[in-house]
């Protein structure tokens, strides 16, 4: 059985040991030709700047949690469940975005936690939140520690110690109406238990973020997060019928109703609220039968323009796909030259060049539900896609991608070891807007990397599409600063994040805001939806001992 209270990642990066993602030869040889990093082709080794160091030579200071709080915590909880050995508060000291992964590998800089409590149940969190306010010690909800917006770092605040409280005995199905198509979980549910659960009645949620593996349900409602099928079955926010939550000042819970009139919403106050009002114990879901068949298809359009106008078409006309992913130029270049089947993927270039697409943008559709469904959309959507300039590339690269649709991650691990930085940041904006919006995030991008001496390889791909508009989403590349690593990474991260903030678009679609995005957020919301936040955090956590530091600025 395993250990509810062992890390679900290895310390300093993604997954868990056995699950390393090596490159291809081609992929070596293209980091190094157009971004001068990467290594040799036949000899890669990791630069010593960024290999990990070990367990024993991480700098952390001694835990500040003194005996009277540490006897409380444990007589909440129990004292096997509180920990302060070296493992559990470096595995609780960082996310996983590119500044975490630096500071972890090099061993300094890390603000880790004093201790780590594992609640068993709701009384439990709210009991451990009751000591921490009277002994004034801050306290992180920690999930799956997937954040990469710095939403689980345990700052202090103005508070002399802090602890992670980790959810991960907090798990399993708690309530099903199958009639009612309800599912209750546990907040420290993961994503594969949730469908293993889930699976067993003949069910699905369909919530596939990248940290599937590992996030959480709790997690998810915190971040408001999206999957990869959030275009077909909802994002989570839209998934999510009640919530419960443990407070300082006690209880918040909504009721699984299929709609109210009742006030605002209380369940939307809860849902992005990151850990800073209190701790999401519960969710109720809104789930599905699980689909009897499903297809992913890939086309290529002329241009990313092209392929824009055809995923509104297919939305606005409402015949969009489950999942869409539409890849632009750059993107489709990359993906096409880093794939591990190269003769295959030359007779694909060959021939999106003999029809007409030599820049093309390849878009990947994957349908759920019935046989005859699924059919009957297929052919709706090829339709409108043809309309476009479209031509249809089979099931192959689709089924490619979905076989591989949470590897990205593992990648970022091994980019690292070869001396590359490597991130991601999403927005979404509308129709009209989408295209400047695109030129002007990948511009500011690659013009702050070269100012500071590195060429970058600035891609990005449309996940998520509605009828106003869609989501776009960035990975972008540069050869590692040596020792200047977060300098490097905050200048691309300010120039992108001023490109979305003037142009009106969303600081985050859905990494949420964390610390990283708070700065931003003011320009999103004004300054009287901040008060107004801050007016709702002082009535239920007045002592303001909840993830300091974080979504508020």
């Amino acid at each position: 059985m395993t250990d509810p209270l062992a890390p679900r990642m290895r310390w300093w990066g993604w997954g868990a040991d056995g699950h390393d993602a090596p490159l291809p030869k081609a992929a070596a040889a293209l980091l190094r030709d157009e971004l001068g990093a990467g290594g040799a082709r036949d000899a890669p080794g990791p630069p010593a700047a960024l290999a990990a160091v070990g367990l024993d030579r991480v700098e952390l200071p001694d835990p500040a949690l003194g005996a009277k709080p540490h006897a409380r915590l444990a007589a909440a909880v129990g004292v096997e469940h509180v920990r302060d050995d070296r493992l559990a508060r470096v595995a609780h000291a960082a996310g996983r975005s590119y500044p975490d992964l630096v500071r972890l590998r090099r061993g300094r800089g890390l603000v880790a936690p004093d201790a780590v409590i594992y609640p068993g149940d709701h009384d439990e969190v709210e009991e451990v939140l009751a000591v921490c306010a009277q002994e004034a010690i801050a306290v992180i909800a920690f999930g799956g520690g997937t954040s990469v917006v710095g939403g689980v770092e345990p700052l202090r605040g103005p508070f002399a110690a802090a602890v992670s409280l980790d959810l991960a005995r907090m798990s399993g199905l708690r309530a099903l109406d199958v009639r009612s198509q309800l599912a209750t979980f546990a907040a420290g549910t993961t994503g594969p238990e949730v469908e293993r659960l889930l699976g067993a009645h003949g069910l699905t949620l369909g919530h596939f973020p990248q940290s599937f593996e590992f996030s959480t349900v709790g997690g998810w409602a915190a971040a408001r997060s999206a999957g990869q099928a959030s275009s077909g079955y909802g994002r989570i926010d839209e998934l999510v019928v009640a919530l419960r939550a443990a407070t300082p000042s006690g209880e918040l819970a909504t009721l699984p109703v299929p709609a109210s009139a009742a006030g605002p919403d209380l369940r939307a106050l809860l849902l992005g609220s990151e850990g800073v009002l209190g701790v999401i114990t519960e969710v109720t879901l809104r789930v599905r039968p699980r689909p009897r068949q499903q297809r992913y298809d890939a086309y290529s359009l002329p241009g990313f323009a092209a392929g824009t106008e055809a995923l509104r078409a297919l939305e606005q006309l409402g015949a969009a796909p489950d999942v869409v992913r539409l890849s632009d130029e750059e993107e489709t270049r990359l993906s096409l030259a880093l794939a591990s089947h190269p003769v295959a993927t030359r007779l694909l270039r060959a021939y999106m060049r003999g029809r007409g697409h030599p820049d093309g943008c390849m878009t990947i559709l994957g349908f759920d539900g019935d046989p005859s469904q699924v059919a009957r959309r297929r052919a709706r959507a090829r339709s409108i896609l043809r309309r476009h300039g479209a031509i249809a590339l089979g099931q192959a690269p689709g089924v490619a991608w979905a076989k591989g649709r949470f590897h990205g991650a593992y990648v970022r691990d091994e980019l690292l070891n070869r001396g590359v930085l490597v991130d991601t940041l999403e927005t979404a904006t509308t129709w009209t807007a989408l295209r400047t919006l695109h030129g002007d995030i990948g511009a500011a991008l690659r013009g702050a990397l070269a100012r500071r001496g590195t060429p970058a390889v600035v891609v990005c791909h449309v996940s998520h599409v509605y009828p106003t508009g869609a989501s776009l989403y960035f990975t972008f590349l540069a050869r590692q600063q040596h020792g200047a690593e977060l300098e490097q990474w905050q200048a691309a991260k300010t120039a992108a994040s001023n490109a979305i903030s003037s142009a009106g678009a969303t600081i985050t679609h859905h990494h949420a805001v964390g610390r990283d995005h708070a700065p931003w957020l003011a320009a999103e919301i004004g300054e009287l939806g901040i008060a107004t936040l801050r007016a709702v955090k002082a009535r239920v956590d007045p002592a303001g001992i909840m993830n300091p530091g974080k979504l508020l600025p």
